[in-house]
This record gives structure tokens, C-alpha cells and sequence, in this order.
């Protein structure tokens, strides 16, 4: 084949869905493109769930990759897929997906709707701590919190096993991306995808089985099991302008491989905040347990390379920025005023790096809870008349959103780890200097940002991990 040989990497978010060509004969990024979802759909009544409407997830991939040169997929010789983590849905095995003939023989494949289920997403809520506590303790060394693949399974098999019946596999929406381009016949998991849905024993490579199928839980539905690099399949039929046969990789974590495309060395932490928050490192030489897991703010999820990340997940990220942002504009127009949230972004953070914006005034925005702590409101103190101009009240929601984060991965443990900067990661953080300007006074280490900190990059990178340094 003409031409390098190029790596298409892809990442289904929570958002958005993002593609590169990635050149692994310079470490570049030859196209990008990106297209939001807009998939969220209303949860069922009275369940308090996030569900996501996955026909429109995966015509979104379909368009991005519709959108590239055509010459450029002409050379891609390999796929790396990575997507967002902890969700489930369901499908069934043979009639989930077709393949639609378009102009010069170019094939896309789409999604048959009533075959599948929606995405119950990492932040669905459904599964409280009262059901939560009456689940089995899973042998491992990772607990299971609402939004976990698993305990979502079993939450649907305790509550609605009709539906659930109505499907024979199950997975995270980028594991089914990767059984509709290589059609396969059972879907195969990474082991970061299946430590971030619970009940998987990091040490044995395997899922809980007794322990599950002793509570009742459809074991037969559960995917099997690849560690992360390998081959999934290869490619049915030409996509777009991609060959078929192409060989694709088991679906990848988007944590994992954004850490993967934007670390330099063993002595930087990477902190993304995106829709949620995570500040992670490579922690080096970690060997984990069978369990039984221990309640902590900071965890360790397998990588790449028999390595663990140290990791706090934080649920509350641009997330509960956005909240703000979207308040400020439905009270503007109570007010009678239309204002474009892009509008309301730019003054807020335009009056947050104002000088006159440091105030006494205390935000705690975990208006989701933390997995860690559920049951934790978002909350306002220190109010005064004097602190409440909206640059002094986005400032301190800004510093409460890091300092949340802060007290859950300290700057004593990156000390301890010999962490010497801080790589920064995310549209939540990169277009927003007050955050930025937040991370330094409470880490004190330099904040840097890199040519990396794509997770479709990290995916295409996962495809070639014998040239990643590991050092």
C-alpha cells in the first residue's frame, strides 16, 4: 500500500464523538474531526438514570469518518477505538447492525433501532447506596459505585428483567462499535473497560463469576476478556473508504488512552476536566489485590503494559460549570433578555481573572455526589453582600471545583510519587484560565499543556504500543 500507513483512532465520549488519522511514524496527527452526539434521552420515570440513545452516537462516528479524505482512509492499515467508560448497553448478536451501501461501493454500518437497548451511562444514578450495600463483595481490589457497568446489570435483573431478556450480549458503547465493524459473534472487553464496570479481578484476569451467578446475576451476557493492545478483529467490509480486513483493537478506556497521548515522562500527573474531572499518574511498580476493595478517594485502574494509573475520578468536572453557565443564562431570559451561553462563558470567565474576583465566599459544586461519597449535596457558605458579584462567585466556584479534587488526590501523594508538573487535558480546562490559574495555587507544580491530550490520539497510539515509551 501507498503512503506510511496511517492509524485511525477514535473516541465515543460522553459528548462528543472524536476521530484523528494519526501518523505513528512521527507521533502526529495527520486529520481530525469531531461531531457532538446530542444523544441524551429522557431516563425512565421516577429512576433517576442517564441514558444516551446509541443510533445517534454511532451515526455521529459515521459522519466524522464520513468527513475525512477520502485518500487519507485509503491508507489506514489500522483502528484503535476507545470510548467512555463504566457504561452498559444491551444488543442482540446478528440483528443489531446492517450495512448500508452508499455511491462507489463505500459501506457504512448503522444501528437497528429496536435491537438495541439505550446506554446507561457512567452517571446514571439509579443504583443507590441502599442497593448498592445489598450486593456481594466483589473480589477485587476496585468497589462498584452507581453507573458501573455491573451494577447497572443488576439493577435491570432486580428491577426490570423483562427488558433485560430481551437481549443476549451487552457492553460499553465503544465495545459495540467494535463488534459491528469486525462482526463479531460475542464481544470482547479490554481489561480497562471491564475493572472500570466492577466485579473483575485485576490479579486473575476474569470477571467474579461465582459470586455473581450466586446472586443471580446473567453471567452469559458478560463479554470475554482480552488484555488492552490486542486485536479484536479486523474490519467486515470497506467502511467508508477504510479496506476491509483492516484490524481493529479491543475497545480501550478514554481515560487510559488520554493519559497515554499526553504524558512525557514517569514524572508527570495528567489532570483532565472535561465533562467530569480526573487528575492521574503512572504508578509505578503497583501490584493490586483480590479484594476485598477499601473505600478511597484514589484508585488504581489498570494501563497499558501490565502498569496501573493512579487515578481520582471525579464526578463533578465542566459538568457543574455548565450548570452554572446554563443558570445564568435561563435567568437572564426570565429576565427578558437572550443571552448565547458561548456570551455568558466568555464574560464569566472574563470577570474571574479580574483581580477584584478573589473573595471569601466558599462553593462546594458537587452537585452529583462523588462515588466515594454519594450521598454529598453541592453547597454555598460565606455569603456576604460584598462577595456575590458574578466574577467573585464563578472565581470560587472554579476554586471550589479544585478544591474538591484537591482533597481527593493531595499534592503531598504527587510529592511522594515524584511528580514534577502537571500536564493539563480537557476543553474544560484548556479554554478556561480561571481553573487553570486555580490548579497552581493549590498543586503548586507547573501546569503545562502538550501537543497530546487526545484520547483518540491515545487510541490510535494503543495500536502501535511496542514504539510508546514506557519508561
Amino acid at each position: 500500500m501507498a503512503g506510511p500507513g496511517y492509524v485511525l483512532g477514535v473516541d465515543i465520549g460522553t459528548t462528543s464523538v472524536k476521530v484523528c488519522v494519526f501518523n505513528p511514524e512521527n507521533n502526529e496527527i495527520v486529520a481530525q474531526i469531531g461531531k457532538e452526539t446530542q444523544s441524551n434521552v429522557p431516563s425512565d420515570q421516577g429512576i433517576d438514570g442517564n441514558k444516551q440513545d446509541v443510533p445517534k452516537i454511532i451515526s455521529a462516528l459515521n459522519t466524522c469518518v464520513a468527513k475525512l479524505q477520502k485518500n487519507l482512509l485509503q491508507q489506514i492499515t489500522k483502528i484503535g477505538i476507545c470510548g467512555q467508560m463504566h457504561g452498559v448497553m444491551f444488543w442482540n448478536q446478528d440483528k443489531s447492525w446492517e450495512r448500508v451501501e452508499k455511491d462507489n461501493n463505500l459501506v457504512r454500518f448503522d444501528v437497528v433501532q429496536d435491537q438495541v437497548s439505550a446506554l446507561y451511562t457512567w452517571q446514571d444514578s439509579r443504583c443507590d447506596p441502599s442497593f448498592l450495600s445489598s450486593l456481594p463483595v466483589p473480589q477485587s481490589h476496585l468497589k462498584v459505585y452507581t453507573g458501573f457497568g455491573n451494577a447497572t446489570i443488576f439493577w435491570m435483573a432486580k428491577n426490570k428483567p423483562e427488558k433485560l431478556k430481551r437481549y443476549n450480549r451487552c457492553g460499553t458503547i465503544q465495545d459495540f462499535a467494535v463488534a459491528m465493524l469486525c462482526n463479531l459473534s460475542r464481544p470482547i472487553m479490554s481489561d480497562q473497560n471491564a475493572a472500570s464496570w466492577g466485579y473483575f479481578d485485576c490479579v486473575h484476569h476474569r470477571w467474579n463469576e461465582e459470586i455473581l451467578k450466586q446472586a443471580g446475576f446473567p453471567i452469559s451476557l458478560l463479554p470475554e476478556i482480552k488484555t488492552s493492545g490486542e486485536i479484536a478483529g479486523y474490519l467486515a467490509d470497506n467502511w467508508h473508504s477504510i479496506p476491509k480486513g483492516t484490524p481493529i483493537g479491543i475497545a480501550l478506556a478514554d481515560l487510559q488512552c488520554s493519559v497515554l497521548s499526553t504524558i512525557e515522562t514517569n514524572k508527570d500527573a495528567v489532570l483532565n476536566i472535561s465533562t467530569s474531572a480526573q487528575i492521574a499518574f503512572v504508578a509505578e511498580d503497583y501490584k493490586p489485590s483480590t479484594g476485598p476493595p477499601s473505600v478511597s478517594t484514589v484508585e488504581y485502574v489498570p494501563y497499558f503494559k501490565n502498569k496501573y494509573l493512579a487515578v481520582a475520578a471525579s464526578l463533578n468536572g465542566g459538568n457543574s460549570l455548565a450548570t452554572f453557565v446554563k443558570m445564568v443564562q435561563q435567568w437572564t431570559m426570565t429576565l427578558g433578555f437572550s443571552v448565547p451561553q458561548s456570551k455568558v462563558w466568555e464574560k464569566v470567565i472574563s470577570l474571574g481573572l479580574e483581580e477584584n474576583s478573589v473573595s471569601d465566599l466558599k462553593i462546594s459544586p458537587t452537585c452529583l455526589g462523588e462515588r466515594h461519597a454519594p450521598n454529598v449535596t453541592a453547597s454555598v457558605t460565606n455569603i456576604n453582600i460584598g462577595n456575590l458579584e458574578l466574577g467573585k462567585v464563578f472565581r470560587a466556584l472554579c476554586n471550589g471545583l479544585l478544591v474538591n479534587l484537591h482533597s481527593m488526590m493531595p499534592r503531598d501523594i504527587l510529592q511522594n510519587a515524584k511528580i514534577t508538573r502537571i500536564v493539563g487535558n480537557g476543553s474544560g480546562l484548556s479554554r478556561n484560565k480561571v481553573l487553570q490559574n486555580e490548579v497552581l495555587n493549590l498543586y503548586k507544580l507547573p501546569l503545562v499543556f502538550t501537543t497530546g491530550g487526545d484520547a483518540a490520539k491515545g487510541a490510535a497510539m494503543a495500536m502501535n504500543l511496542d514504539t510508546v515509551n514506557f519508561k
